[in-house]
């Protein structure tokens, strides 16, 4: 059995196992998410996209890839530091892929009674003060992690 980790960001008392599963399970989604914007059904079939989307596909991909990579890395060892350091360059990258949405805003909403312009830039504004303070709470973890040692598991 696996011992319970008194710092994990899942909350105290988490298995490793159970930490593995939420690793696989979110490469698993970011794996779909990529299929559904290049593959099937692709982004041009979403109705409320532009055509201005695929300037933003990059940023939105680098964001996808590296949460891939990360979850791929905590599979193989998954240490508070490594997973501080991890959520810092993903908050980074989704920040970065945030702004780059705001900036370019591919989204088309004519005729439509409900302002969702207004709610697409609020949930923008959401995801990236969102970033920030994630990347501040990891780099505090990571700081505090290089200050201490784990114990052994």
């Amino acid at each position: 059995m696996d011992a319970p980790s008194s710092d994990s960001p899942t909350g105290p008392g988490t298995t490793a196992a159970a930490r593995r599963v939420g690793y696989v399970v979110g490469v698993l989604v970011n794996v779909l998410l990529l299929v559904l914007v290049h593959g099937w059904p692709g982004w041009e079939s979403v109705p409320f996209l532009t055509p201005e989307t695929a300037e933003v596909l990059g940023e939105v991909d680098a964001a996808i890839v590296v949460g891939i990579v990360a979850n791929l890395g905590y599979l193989v060892a998954d240490p508070p530091w490594l997973r501080a350091l991890g959520d810092v360059v993903t908050a980074a990258v989704g920040l970065v892929a945030t702004i780059a949405v705001w900036n370019v805003f591919p989204f088309e909403f004519t005729g439509q009674t409900f302002p969702w312009d207004t709610v697409f830039r609020v949930l923008l504004v959401a995801g990236m003060v969102g970033s920030v303070v994630a990347i501040v709470v990891a780099l505090v973890r990571l700081a505090r992690g290089s200050r201490t040692r784990s114990p052994a598991r």
